[in-house]
């Protein structure tokens, strides 16, 4: 797995979805807001997995435009994630968030359409593939169910109304396990339904994407609570100032380390258990841990 190539791949299709007819439809600020969130120097962690994934489970096409899609449902939620009404933060990806370069109305109004924007790309991404009309709703389900009530936007309001309350692990869980831990699960299952994955396989991507999923939102926590915001691109110390339950504050910092860990091993076991551990799959889940931003 060559990380440089797949990053580069999928920063080509969104570079191409961004000069598309799509987005030409658009009124010009809206469009203007979806390229200046969705071309910001990301990681491309969800995407980049759900190729390891597909790759994992036989998959031999290049599904670059398909992954890129999923950026787009992750660039829609930071978009939304940094509002005023939210989070209110004011830099995400080391610039101003979308809202304070286009406003709030035209960043409200662009995290919303990109949400039918990565759907209408993944069915066409999907029909590129081969794929059967059966498998492009597929993906698109669980598009749909990480970015709705039961995925980022349930998880997002939790988090809002957990601001100042003592929340337990349990409920801390349940929490990032929507906002954060849904989209990355659906990453790992969208690579297997794509290449064909048997019901086992997909199975031990979910397992894998579950157990990774939290451990990202762990290592974030952490991130926040030790880190800058040079370093990390975004305002340092966030959580601490909207009054959020984390796992540091609940556990300490090493433990919450510890758990993170113990997450990744068991992600890694659950696709060992399936025949589906791959370096790149298990190298991902090492990274979403050891990161410094």
């Amino acid at each position: 797995m060559d990380l440089a190539t797949d990053r580069a791949s999928i920063d080509r299709e969104l570079e191409r979805l961004c000069a598309g007819p799509a987005l030409g439809a658009l009124p010009a600020p809206v469009a203007e807001a979806i390229r200046y969130s969705i071309l910001g120097q990301g990681k491309r962690l969800r995407p980049i997995l759900m190729l390891a994934a597909y790759r994992a489970c036989g998959g031999q096409h290049d599904a670059s435009a398909l992954a890129s899609c999923i950026e787009v449902v992750h660039a829609y939620s930071l978009v939304h994630d940094d509002l005023p009404c939210m989070d209110d933060d004011d830099m995400r990806r080391g610039r101003p968030t979308t809202h304070r370069v286009h406003g709030v109305t035209i960043a409200t109004a662009a995290g919303v359409v990109m949400v039918p924007l990565a759907v209408r790309a993944a069915c066409d991404a999907g029909a590129h593939l081969g794929l059967s009309n059966p498998s492009q709703a597929a993906i698109v389900r669980e598009l749909m169910r990480a970015s709705g009530g039961g995925g980022m936007v349930g998880g997002q309001l939790l988090d809002l109304e957990g601001e100042g309350s003592s929340l337990s692990i349990d409920q801390l869980e349940r929490i990032h396990s929507a906002k954060t831990g849904a989209l990355i699960s659906a990453s790992a299952r969208i690579g297997g339904i794509a290449a064909g994955a048997s019901e086992a396989g997909l199975d031990a991507l979910t397992a894998y994407g579950d157990a990774i999923g939290l451990a990202f939102q762990i290592a974030d926590d952490v991130l926040d609570a030790t880190s800058t915001t040079a370093a990390l691109g975004k305002t340092a110390g966030r959580d601490v100032q909207l009054r959020k339950s984390t796992y540091p504050m609940l556990l300490g910092v090493e433990r919450a380390i510890e758990r993170a860990r113990s997450l990744v091993d068991d992600a890694c076991a659950a696709l060992e258990r399936a025949g589906l551990r791959t370096a790149s799959l298990e190298m991902l889940a090492r990274y979403a841990i050891a990161r410094t931003s």
